[in-house]
């Protein structure tokens, strides 16, 4: 199967450019969009996907990734399927809770990989357990972190982060659940 990631920002691209051959049968091929954030993207989405409508081949599907950055995920989520419906093409939605970050704190292995400085035990810390509801922005979070272990002097280069953590993430073992969404709903849609 061929997808059309279509993402709200280069960060997503850059992860996704290290995750995606891990869930992805080898036979699948993909292309992803980056846009200049979630508001560029979810302004462009019906219009893009009417695009696809046109020339997309049956056998290719569309994956939408967002952030829910503190929004009402149903309404969200409802959002993104109006842009899809009527369209005729496939199209997988899927929301990053709270923000993209969150995947890495549900794969803690993988940041520790990448930044050998951060401490083992932030997982099982209050308020990091469940990376999926950390408090404050998980970006910031991840920014604090760092910051506080000595990576970086001031802020979170996110490119720079998303590349350095995501080479090293093994999707089997990340526990966000917005992550493990995303896989199994990915793994669903190259089946069908």
């Amino acid at each position: 199967m061929n997808i059309e990631f279509l993402v709200e920002e280069p960060s997503a691209e850059r992860a996704l450019q290290h995750i995606l051959p891990k869930i992805l049968p080898p036979s699948s091929s993909y292309r992803i969009h980056a846009h200049q954030g979630k508001m560029d993207l979810l302004a462009k989405l019906p219009g893009k996907l009417r695009a696809y409508s046109v020339w997309l081949p049956k056998d290719w599907g569309v994956c939408v990734l967002v952030d829910e950055d503190r929004q009402n995920c149903h309404e969200l989520k409802m959002r993104m399927a109006a842009a899809a419906r009527q369209t005729g093409i496939r199209v997988l939605n899927r929301i990053a809770i709270e923000e993209l970050e969150a995947w890495f704190f549900g794969d803690w292995e993988a940041v520790r990989s990448a930044y050998p400085k951060v401490s083992a035990n932030v997982p099982s810390r209050s308020g990091y357990r469940d990376p999926d509801a950390i408090g404050g922005g998980t970006w910031e979070a991840l920014e604090r972190i760092l910051v506080r272990s000595g990576h970086y002097r001031t802020r979170l280069p996110k490119f720079e982060a998303a590349d350095r953590i995501a080479r090293h993430m093994d999707p089997v073992r990340n526990c966000s659940k917005s992550f493990q969404v995303f896989r199994s709903g990915l793994r669903r849609f190259t089946k069908d």
